[in-house]
Formats: structure tokens, C-alpha cells, sequence
């Protein structure tokens, strides 16, 4: 050991050297071994520095059999072991072994941030977040996948990447067995055990698990649609959407069903009608056991049981229970007719309505009467003929109890106990309870006799009229 005096007989800052002959600093031009030549101010800071590799000696841990170059390294290492921690914080009285972590932690308490960016002026607590930190403005990203070539800036990001390749999911949860890839994955799980909600929105109480979920529901009050399309400038609150979105420009359609081949832009979508092939209904209705495939025809069919209907029409104050259904009435007021017959132009507000209309262009009549083979255009048609059969009087008049087939036979009813005759003649003032006896009386003004008796030729404006003459001919006497 080499002592270095200034010009004055004191020792130098660096005043101690170490002479001794490193293996691994050896001088590759003369192949001789080259002296250590490192100073310290402090001569026990030396010894210690010497007791590094003397011969090529490590300190070995005895337990398992991992070397350091410190004595110092292995007294922290062998805390693994024996799970000393003796390092306490004294605010919140958190545990440590090592004192470099120590340190680290009280900066939690006391907010100092020594490190500093200096394009930034971000500051950091670690010298290590600080380095991380860095690699935004470098781009630098140190670590690569061996097996896919993805690059990241963290070595935890690289490990957890690495799961993808090996599926290995290290974080099991206690309760259920459910694995995980990533801790943060099964520290969210887990919530779902305790009913644990700690993120709360400050506007209106409501609470989430997670803070991805948090922060997506606060834009509801903000209204901030931060992810933009390129293509036609819509935005949206959630990057999903509009990765969904985007596919319209593009015409993708990444989901392909394997039984019929339809494709699909939203893996939701296809779920949902692969349950078509599978006949699986799991949207179970908790009072009745209805099953449905969509979540949404759950939702929907609730409402029958509460009576729930949120759907209010503005105009008139009627309320649905199904947005479609508003929508569909929203017509009676607008006088809206999108439904179009190509043969003969007429519009319809419904397209149940025009598919009925067709059947009179082609004469089909699908429906038909299992007892008597009659057939009919519509099934409400088929509904009220099977009545005859069956003897079914579904409608009762609550003034007198007499009961009826149709609900308009009711309707008609009901107006001999109330005296309406909402059916006025425009010529006479004349007034009928129902329309067809409006259509007989208007024949009186308009002189049309269009039933005429074969026999004599004689005409009538009514069938009844006609029937009752054509018993002169006949002879028939029905009132004995």
C-alpha cells in the first residue's frame, strides 16, 4: 500500500492506493497483470475494499451456496433466509432488510423527489424511476423478447410480456383458484371476492373496482372524447370504440364463424351469434325461467315483471318499454312511412305492416287453421278464427258481462250501454255506432244501388235490403 502526501506533508483527498494485482485487470497488449490503483480516504474503507477476491475467494452463502464480493452483500443476502428485517420506518412502522430500501420508503412520508429530469423537470423519489423515466424522451427500450421481438423500456414489462410466450400465471387467488399472469391482474380479481369498490366518482357517489373503469366513467360527466378517427373525425370516450369504429372505414371483419362463415367487426357480435348454432340461451330471467341469448333481451323481457317503461314519448307522454318501440310510435306523430311496396307505391310506418300488404300483390296466406285447413294472410287473422273452434271469448263487457271473439266486437258492444256514435254522415248529421252502418246509410245520398236482384232486376243500396226482397220470388215465409 502506497501513501500520497501533498506538497505540504498531508494526505491527499484520495490519499490510500491499493496495489494489489486484479486477474481481471490484466494489460492486453503486455499480458501482465495490472495493479487495482483505486483510492479512499479512509484506511478501514481500504481493508475492506482489499477483502474483495484476495485469490479469487468469494463469500459464499452456506445456505445456497450464492457468492458475493462483499461480506457486507452477504449479510444482506442471508436476511432472505432468516427473514430479518431490521430496518423499521418510525412513522409507519414498516420493516426492511436492507437500508437502502429504507431510505427509499420514508421519501413516501416526507414527499422528497431528488432526482430530476432535466428535459422534463419531472422529479422522482428513485433513481431508478428516474432512469425509466429517461427512456420516454430517448426512446430507448433496452429489453427484447427473444421469441417475438417486442422491445420495452422495463425489465417487470419485458417479464410479464414473457408470460405470453411460456403461459405461465404465477398468482393464484386463495379462493377461488383462479391464476393469474400479472399480481395487479389477481389484486383486482380479488375484489370481486370481497366486494371491494376504493375508486369513487366525487360527482356522483358511484364506485368501481378498478381505475381504468373510474376513469372511463368520469367522461360521462366531462363529456371528453379524447380518441379521434383520422378517417372522419368522430371521437369517442374509449380507444376500444374506436378501434371498432375504424373497422367501418376499413371494411375488417376479424371474427369468422366457423359453421356458416359470416364475419363479424366486433368479437361481441360474434359471440353472440355463434349462440344461434349452439342453441345456448345463458341470460336466465330469475322470476319466470325464460332463457335468452342476449343480455340485452334479458333486460328487455324484466320489464314485463316491474312494468318498467323509461321510454316516454315527448309528444304525447306515452311511455315503452323498449327504445324500438318508442321509435316505431314516434310515427303516429310524424307522419313517417319508410316502408315502401315496390308494386304499387304504398308506404307503411311499420315493416310488419308491409310484409302483410305483399301478400296481397302474391295471394300468399301462410297461416293455417290446423282443424278446418282455412288458411289466412296474418296470424292475429288465424288467432281469432281458431276461436270458433275452441269456443274462446277472451273480451267481456264489464257493463253487462257478455262476452266476445274479437276485441273489436267489444269496442262495438260497449257502445249500446255508453251511447256513443262516433261515425257522423258529413251530408246529414246523421250519427252510427259503427262504420259499416255509416257506409250503408251515405247510399241514400249518393243513390248507389249496387245489389240487384237477378230475377226481376230490381236494385238496392243494402244486401239486407235485397235478401228481404228476394223472398218474393222464393216464397220463403221466415216468421211463422
Amino acid at each position: 500500500m502506497k501513501k500520497l502526501f501533498t506538497h505540504n506533508g498531508s494526505q491527499g483527498e484520495f490519499a490510500l492506493a491499493c496495489e494489489h494485482e486484479w486477474p481481471t485487470l490484466m494489460d492486453e497488449k503486455s499480458g501482465e497483470w495490472k495493479q487495482c490503483g483505486k483510492r479512499f480516504r479512509q484506511r478501514h474503507k481500504l481493508a475492506k475494499h482489499k477483502s474483495m477476491q484476495i485469490e479469487g475467494k468469494l463469500f459464499e452463502c452456506k445456505q445456497c451456496g450464492k457468492t458475493f464480493n462483499h461480506r457486507s452483500s452477504l449479510t444482506v443476502h442471508q436476511r432472505i433466509h432468516t427473514g430479518e428485517k431490521p430496518y423499521e420506518c418510525k412513522q409507519c412502522g414498516k420493516t426492511f432488510s436492507q437500508q437502502s430500501h429504507h431510505v427509499k420508503h420514508q421519501r413516501i412520508h416526507t414527499g422528497e423527489k431528488p432526482y430530476d429530469c432535466k428535459q422534463c423537470g419531472k422529479t422522482f423519489s428513485q433513481r431508478s424511476s428516474l432512469a425509466i423515466h429517461q427512456r420516454i424522451h430517448t426512446g430507448e427500450k433496452p429489453y427484447e423478447c427473444k421469441q417475438c421481438g417486442k422491445t420495452f423500456s422495463q425489465r417487470s414489462h419485458h417479464g410479464k410480456h414473457q408470460r405470453i410466450h411460456t403461459g405461465e400465471k404465477p398468482y393464484e387467488c386463495k379462493q377461488c383458484g383462479k391464476t393469474f399472469s400479472q399480481r395487479s391482474s389477481l389484486a383486482i380479481h380479488q375484489r370481486n371476492h370481497t366486494g371491494e369498490k376504493p375508486y369513487e366518482c366525487k360527482q356522483c357517489g358511484k364506485t368501481f373496482s378498478q381505475r381504468s373503469h373510474h376513469v372511463k366513467h368520469q367522461r360521462i360527466h366531462t363529456g371528453e372524447k379524447p380518441y379521434e378517427c383520422q378517417h372522419c373525425g368522430k371521437t369517442f370516450s374509449e380507444s376500444f370504440h374506436l378501434v371498432v369504429h375504424q373497422r367501418i372505414h376499413t371494411g375488417e371483419k376479424p371474427y369468422e364463424c366457423q359453421h356458416c362463415g359470416k364475419t363479424f367487426t366486433q368479437n361481441s357480435s360474434f359471440l353472440q351469434h355463434k349462440r344461434i348454432h349452439t342453441g345456448e340461451k345463458p341470460h336466465e330471467c330469475k322470476q319466470c325461467g325464460k332463457t335468452f341469448i342476449h343480455s340485452s333481451s334479458l333486460s328487455q323481457h324484466k320489464r314485463i315483471h316491474t312494468g318498467e317503461k323509461p321510454y316516454e314519448c315527448k309528444q304525447c307522454g306515452k311511455t315503452f318499454s323498449q327504445s324500438s318501440k318508442l321509435a316505431v310510435h314516434q310515427r303516429i306523430h310524424t307522419g313517417e312511412k319508410p316502408y315502401e311496396c315496390k308494386l304499387c307505391g304504398k308506404t307503411f310506418s311499420y315493416s310488419a305492416s308491409l310484409a302483410i300488404h305483399h301478400r296481397t300483390h302474391t295471394g300468399k296466406k301462410p297461416h293455417e287453421c290446423t282443424q278446418c285447413g282455412k288458411t289466412f294472410s296474418e296470424r292475429s287473422h288465424l288467432v281469432v278464427h281458431q276461436r270458433i273452434h275452441t269456443g274462446e271469448k277472451p273480451y267481456e263487457c264489464n257493463y253487462c258481462g257478455k262476452t266476445f271473439i274479437k276485441s273489436s266486437s267489444l269496442i262495438q258492444h260497449k257502445r249500446i250501454h255508453t251511447g256513443e256514435r262516433p261515425y257522423g254522415c258529413k251530408q246529414c248529421i246523421k250519427t252510427f255506432s259503427q262504420r259499416s252502418h255509416l257506409v250503408k246509410h251515405q247510399k241514400v245520398h249518393t243513390g248507389d244501388n249496387s245489389y240487384t236482384c237477378k230475377q226481376c232486376l230490381k236494385t238496392f243500396s243494402q244486401r239486407s235490403e235485397l235478401a228481404v226482397h228476394q223472398r218474393i220470388h222464393t216464397g220463403e215465409k221466415l216468421y211463422k
